[in-house]
């Protein structure tokens, strides 16, 4: 099925996109030839299941970070209440964007790995600059691995936990 062909997700017709944008979609896969969502039921476990893995990954990592750092101890973003909050956020945003994605892509996983890399590798901005300011490289070392955790922990529970159901049926 050709991408002009298609008319999935709100209605959306890649033929009332504009042409120059067309060709992005076709190589993200976004084709609006969508995939029945995960049942909300299994988004909700796979939430869950991604908040107290990503929650656990982030303390075991911070413990490790700590045993082979230990200029580390008492680091400000090494207190859970720091980075519980910041987890809990981009976990949610993941959540919230999966079922998203299975709307708008033929090849959801897919779509979705690229961009919870995407998003890993943005997340990692904020960790250069602290260390630029003069936070300690191995501290910054620990905070990014807790970015890839957080990522793989989600990713793989809601491909996993809540995945696709099939292609919605053509009308």
């Amino acid at each position: 099925m050709s991408l002009s062909e298609t008319r999935g997700f709100l209605g959306v017709s890649p033929d009332l996109l504009p042409p120059s944008l067309r060709p992005w979609l076709k190589r993200f896969r976004v084709d609006f030839s969508p995939q029945l969502p995960p049942s909300a039921a299994a988004v909700v476990v796979a939430t869950v299941v991604a908040l107290v893995g990503s929650l656990a990954a982030d303390a075991l990592l911070v413990k490790i970070g700590v045993s082979l750092y230990p200029a580390t101890k008492g680091y400000s973003h090494f207190q859970f209440s720091d980075y519980a909050k910041l987890t809990v956020i981009g976990v949610v945003i993941a959540c919230v964007a999966w079922p998203v994605v299975t709307r708008v892509s033929s090849q959801p996983k897919w779509l979705f790995l690229r961009a919870a890399a995407a998003v890993t590798l943005v997340l990692f901005v904020p960790d250069l600059w602290i260390w630029y300011l003069g936070q300690s490289a191995d501290a910054v070392f620990v905070l990014v691995w807790m970015h890839v955790a957080i990522a793989v922990v989600t990713y793989l529970a809601l491909i996993t936990l809540a995945p696709v159901r099939g292609r919605h049926a053509r009308r």
